[in-house]
Parts: C-alpha cells; structure tokens; sequence
C-alpha cells in the first residue's frame, strides 16, 4: 500500500508478532493505557418500553450500527435507572462484542452529537478514551480485525473488555496523531461519497424493479387488458379476468414452535429462527439445530420445499418484508416469531413472493401488524392479505417474466455491491497502512479543486 504514498525514513522491529516493524519514533501500547472498555446495560423485556413512554431511554444495539455509522432505524427503548458511566457520550466508539453471528463481533461506530446520552445493550462495549479520533480507525483496520478474530473460536463467541483492554497497538507519537486523522478523514470521506453513489444507484434499481413487479403482478402483462375494481382499497384495478383471493384461500399460516433455548444443540435437525430470515432469503450466518427426534415430535412445524417463510417480529426492513421461499429439501424446523405456509404449487408459491415485493402487499401487510414493544403480525394478519390471481396459463407467463426481470436487476445490483465491496477493501487497506506506519502522512495536504 505504499505506491502514492511514501514510507517513514527509519524503522524499527515491532514487539507485536503479527506486525514486523514500525516507525523508529513509534511505540506499542494496550488499549487498556489509553482508554476505558465499559460493557453494557442488562435489562429485562419488562423493562422494554415505546419511545413516547416517560423515562425511556434508547438501547444501542448491533443493529444501531451499520456501515461504520450509527443508525437510529431500528430502536428499542428501556424505563430503567442508567449508571452514568453507561449513557453514551460524543466520540465514545460502540462496537458489538458479542452476536449469533460472528462475521458482526468487532463492527463499531463512533457515537455522534445524535446519539448521545443514550445507553447500550449487554452485548456491546464501549471504549471511552481521548485518542477515539484516531482509535476509530485502528478499529477499522485490518489489526484490529486480526486481533479480535483471535479471541473466536468455537465456543467463544463474543469479545470481552479484557480481550479488548489487552489488545496491543502501535502508537505514534501525539504529535502525528492529528495529520493521520486528517489524512484519514479526508481520503476516507472521498471513498465513502463514492460507496455512497453506488448505494443511491442500488436503491433507484430496487425501487425501479419494485415498480415493474408491482405492475406486473396486479395489472399483468397485456395493457389492453379489461379493468374491473378490485374491491380491495390497495389493489385498485385489476384485470376483470383475474380472481382476488386471500392468502390463506392457499393454505394457513402457521407460526414457529416456541423450542426452549436448552433445547438447541451444536449439530443436529436445522431449525430456523428470527434472525435466520432475511428480505427474499435464508441467512443461514447463524446456523441453529435441535435433537433429530424434535423432527419427528414437532413434525407439524416443519416448513417443506416451497414453503414460504415469514418473519413475524419485526417482519418489515427497509429493503421490504422479511420473507423467502423453501427452494431445498432441507425441511426445517420453524421456531418461534416465524410462521410459514405451504404451497405445494410452485407457480402459485412463486407468484405470491414476488406479490410481497408490490406496495399492495406491502400495504396491506404494514396494516395488519400489531405494535406493542415491538411490530408483530399474526398468521392471521398474513392469511388476511389480498392479491389478484391470474389465471395459470397467464400466471406462467407472467412468472417467467418476473424471473427475467430479477435476473437483470439482480445483475446491476450485484455489480453495484462488487464495487462497493472493492472500494470497502480499498479504504481498509488505506486505515491499516497508516495506522501500522506503513505509509507516512506527517506532510498530507489536501489537494485544491479535487
């Protein structure tokens, strides 16, 4: 990584065995001498509260922190007494030390003028110290990412503040502290407005492709089709040949088994939970099973090939609901706060999850939700949900169609997240060179009319 940019002019041999030298002027240093780590709040779902409730505080979670910044999309909020020392504060870097999945263990986030005086949940950790400008992006570098992967194995899977208090770092002198950080920001800035681009152009193809699904799925395929009304408020217009039916005219919806966590094994019958859903697929990062024979004592919550599967605790994101399609014969388990449905036929099963993607669905699936501590939908609330149906030989050819369609949009999508993801590697690739001494930007000035 040194190309554009020079290196120090002395080096010394480091003491951190995975770092073979740094700038003679340098030192290694613990984390534990330059700051503080603070694990988190523990609450009880009693304590859960709606952000109107008086006292509520906001909870920080992993889900708080995306793409290396703080998000305030999904919140839950808590009626407790919070130790000062565990309500946020401006530069205070929140990293999420433990997880289901071990590819978000070590993501982290400086908290902002937005998210202060806010508390944090018992699986993340903050550290507070005067050096976060520059540790912000230690953090965001390829040592931290090795040092933190070091403490994983595969029955540990979280980060402790003592793990954290021992990692050993490269330290430059104060006085260098400020033109890295400048150098940082600057040139991490100008990547980011660029990973920034791609993701506005995701977002146009996604609404684009939303747009010809939805038209596709409620209009057809043939303009000079004859209209007639719905009679369903969010469908409006459909094709007078068509039939409205109801979800749950193709089978119930039936929700997951409420298996006891000392049920789960390490190997064995796979079961899906909540965080196994995702928009239009499985995310199997955070693999689950149970006992072979739950298989044959809870039979009646296996979901087979076709299925749909359906989040029903927070079953809605900002990329559409969270609901996917059985294309294996792995026939899983469904554990609580998912439900599914079986249709055994494919074109009918195919059609409704692209029908999912249109704003009727979407609609009508956001009206039938309940909202206590958190948004829920019953199986019922997703039986209840209206599309209009053409008939089969016109649902084949509009099927093949929508497939035509994702394919494309799915091949622009994908070429926008290889750049993104080549512009990731490229940024953390710029942090570790300098923050290991790599690179030297004593002298970095920002360039005029870039």
């Amino acid at each position: 990584m040194t190309g554009r940019y020079q290196a120090y002019p002395e080096y010394k041999p480091s003491p951190i065995d995975w770092l073979e030298e740094i700038p003679s002027q340098w030192k290694t240093t613990r984390l534990k001498y330059l700051g503080n780590a603070i694990i988190g709040l523990t609450y009880s779902p009693d304590e859960v509260v709606e952000k109107e409730s008086e006292d509520a505080t906001l909870v920080l979670r992993s889900s708080n922190v995306q793409n290396g910044k703080i998000s305030l999309l999904d919140n839950v909020y808590v009626s407790k007494d919070i130790p000062e020392k565990l309500r946020t504060k401006k530069d205070d870097i929140l990293i999420c030390s433990r997880n289901g999945s071990r590819a978000l263990i070590g993501k982290n986030a400086r908290i902002d003028d937005s998210s202060t005086n806010m508390t944090f949940g018992a699986f993340m950790t903050i550290f507070r110290s005067k050096y976060n400008e520059y540790l912000s992006h230690v953090f965001n570098s390829k040592l931290f990412e090795y040092q933190s992967g070091s403490f994983l194995t595969s029955t540990i899977n979280q980060l402790t503040t003592g793990n954290l208090n021992s990692f050993e770092i490269p330290f430059p002198p104060e006085a260098e502290l400020e033109p890295i950080n400048n150098f940082l920001n600057h040139e991490t800035a100008k990547i980011d407005k660029l990973i920034s681009k791609q993701e506005k152009l995701i977002e146009l193809l996604k609404e684009k492709r939303q747009a010809v699904i939805s038209h596709a799925v409620t209009k057809g395929l043939r303009p000079d089709s004859e209209m007639k009304d719905s009679g369903i408020e969010w469908l409006g217009q459909v094709p007078k040949h068509w039939t409205v039916k109801k979800i749950k005219h193709f089978g119930a919806v039936i929700g997951g088994y409420a298996f006891k966590s000392s049920d789960f094994t390490d190997n064995g019958y796979p079961v899906i939970k909540i965080s196994n859903v995702s928009h239009l697929e499985i995310d199997w990062s955070d693999r689950s099973y149970l006992p072979p024979d739950f298989a044959q004592r809870h039979k009646e919550y296996i979901a087979p090939k076709g299925s749909l599967v359906f989040a029903m605790t927070r079953p809605v994101i900002s990329g559409g609901i969270k609901v996917f399609r059985m294309k294996d014969d792995s026939n899983p388990l469904i554990n609580q706060r998912v439900g599914f449905i079986n249709i055994e036929n494919e074109d009918i099963s195919f059609f409704i999850l692209q029908s999912s993607l249109s704003s009727a669905f979407k609609a009508q699936f956001i009206n039938n939700m309940t909202v206590t501590n958190q948004p829920n939908i019953s199986g019922e609330g997703i039986g209840d949900i209206c599309i209009a149906v053409p008939p089969q030989n016109e649902l084949i050819e509009i099927n093949l169609a929508l497939k035509n369609i994702g394919s494309l949009y799915s091949k622009l999508i994908e070429n926008c997240i290889e750049q993104i993801g080549l512009m990731k590697e490229r940024k953390t690739a710029l942090i570790s060179a300098a923050v290991t001494g790599k690179i030297d930007v004593r002298n970095f000035k920002e360039e005029v009319n870039e």
